[in-house]
């Protein structure tokens, strides 16, 4: 068996209890860097979470963390990114926005990040083969007959 053992094999030591001993810790959040921004009502921060021996907080432990931390009734208004965890563990720093309410948030935060808290804006985008044939017809027609066709599309578009 000792053969087949790796050579960075140890048996359990002193060292390996603290370390477990360590998990048992609950995270830390710590935020730095915290800015008042009125311009785009919110608050925004760098925040550091410190989990030593410890997976890293989900990001609804953390938001609703900082949600109560900073007197927000709803943490839906926090919105988390840009979370990189250290060489090593141990420590995961990223950004947070808490915005005031959440029409400003609709307003400045992208897309994606809306989709993350199921708060999505309405896409105007039209699918890819109502695309395609509208381009088609449009290079079919030719003359007064696309004149009147680009002001029938015109008037629907205003219709909507």
């Amino acid at each position: 068996w000792a053969a087949h053992r790796p050579h960075n094999h140890r048996p359990f030591t002193v060292l390996h209890a603290t370390r477990y001993r360590l998990v048992t810790m609950a995270p830390q959040l710590r935020c730095r860097k915290f800015m008042r921004n009125s311009l785009l009502s919110r608050r925004q921060m760098v925040v550091d979470v410190i989990h030593p021996g410890k997976k890293v907080a989900t990001h609804e432990e953390i938001r609703n963390e900082l949600a109560n931390r900073h007197g927000v009734s709803d943490s839906k208004l926090v919105f988390l990114f840009n979370f990189k965890t250290a060489f090593g563990g141990g420590k995961t720093t990223g950004f947070a926005f808490i915005y005031d309410n959440l029409e400003e948030a609709k307003k400045f935060e992208p897309n994606h990040r809306l989709k993350r808290i199921g708060e999505e804006r309405a896409s105007k985008r039209i699918n890819r083969k109502m695309r395609k044939t509208s381009k088609g017809k449009k290079l079919r027609t030719w003359g007064t007959g696309r004149r009147a066709m680009l002001h029938k599309q015109k008037k629907a578009a205003r219709d909507e």
